[in-house]
């Protein structure tokens, strides 16, 4: 066999062609940044500058933040300094019954003791200003002189400050905007009639401005008003609450309401739901002080606490006052179906200690409530 005739198989290669594309040039490594001395990452002249955050917070070995943390008033806003304002707030007697030391109204009848409240409440409101005044110190004067030192500090500090907020608040909100209208009177050169001439005696309607608020005589009236009534209603409540006893004053509304027993109104149900309320009063406050003297007492970390932690312990707080209440609540019902009572107040007699009351006590008393409404009436004529 000759090698001539030997046949070779063709092979057929196909080749594609890659098109050809921009080479792309990749960017420089990210640099490393020096933390140390921020002045080192300058960029350069030829590049862009970009503008750079830098968030400092150092810590200390002791894991103790820098001064930045200091300034923010978390101390003022803790929630152990509201636990205490909480058990400081109810510390002191509010409504509740003073026994000593024994003053000349705790011997004054608690009838004339509720005229004087009604009287008090009545004449600030159509008074003038000046007698409005004169009722406060009178007032104030007298809780001094009736309540032990602590108690008429704390009472007059927090009765003062609610009386300031509402004659601030309503003195300048009442008339303080200046109204947005247009005088429709024509001016005096349409009319050919002079103008009215000013008042000779200095009369001004406006007497301070604050910028776009006024404090107009209409501003002081109601102002004036509001915050007077505000500081004696409380004040004498007060004071009639440390110097009566909650049965006296149930004796005394009992009398004033006997009349209305003939029309079918339950008299003895109202008297004793209010010396029931009178009773409660002084277990609310003791509740709520002793409950906030032991979460302080616990020397809680409050600043390892999270917000929804903290909440909790609040609601923890009045869960456990109302608790407390309620089971209060039931063993005062308890002790007065032991003795006797079934809910109807006619059935079941209810005695009360009245105590005996000074005759010169009571005719002096009686001497300066006719004194103090002649003044008043009488001011509407002299004091315009």
């Amino acid at each position: 066999m000759s090698h001539s005739n030997l046949t070779l198989p063709s092979l057929s290669l196909t080749v594609t062609l890659i098109p050809k594309h921009p080479i792309r040039h990749l960017r420089s490594p990210i640099p490393n940044r020096n933390f140390a001395n921020p002045k080192l990452n300058a960029t350069p002249s030829h590049l862009p500058s970009k503008r750079v955050f830098l968030v400092r917070a150092n810590v200390d070995g002791d894991g103790k933040t820098g001064n930045w943390v200091n300034r923010l008033p978390i101390p003022r806003l803790g929630a152990e300094n509201v636990f205490r304002l909480i058990s400081s707030a109810t510390g002191s007697p509010i409504g509740q019954f003073i026994s000593s030391p024994v003053t000349f109204l705790h011997s004054v009848d608690p009838r004339i003791k509720l005229v004087w409240l009604l009287t008090l409440v009545v004449l600030p409101a159509r008074a003038n200003i000046v007698v409005r005044l004169g009722l406060v110190l009178c007032t104030a004067l007298l809780s001094i002189l009736v309540l032990p030192r602590q108690v008429w500090m704390d009472q007059l500090a927090r009765v003062s400050l609610l009386s300031g907020i509402l004659f601030i608040t309503l003195g300048l909100g009442s008339d303080g905007a200046p109204p947005m209208l247009q005088s429709r009177t024509p001016p005096s050169s349409i009319t050919s009639l002079p103008n009215l001439p000013m008042s000779l005696s200095g009369y001004s309607y406006m007497l301070l401005k604050f910028g776009p608020l006024q404090f107009t005589r209409k501003g002081l009236s109601v102002g004036s008003t509001a915050a007077c009534l505000t500081f004696i209603i409380f004040q004498s409540a007060s004071i009639c609450l440390a110097t009566t006893t909650p049965e006296q004053l149930a004796l005394a509304l009992r009398w004033f309401l006997f009349p209305l027993t003939y029309i079918g109104v339950p008299v003895g149900e109202i008297i004793l739901t209010l010396l029931l309320s009178l009773r409660f009063i002084n277990l609310v406050f003791d509740e709520v002080r002793s409950v906030a003297l032991g979460i302080v007492s616990r020397r809680v970390n409050w600043q390892q606490l999270t917000v929804l932690e903290t909440l909790d312990i609040f609601a923890s707080f009045i869960r456990r006052i109302f608790k407390n209440i309620f089971r209060h609540a039931e063993q005062i019902s308890q002790a007065m179906i032991v003795r006797g009572f079934r809910g109807e107040s006619s059935s079941h007699k209810i005695y009360f200690f009245s105590g005996s009351s000074n005759k010169f006590a009571d005719f002096a008393s009686v001497l300066c409530l006719i004194g103090v409404i002649s003044t008043a009436l009488l001011s509407e004529y002299f004091l315009v």
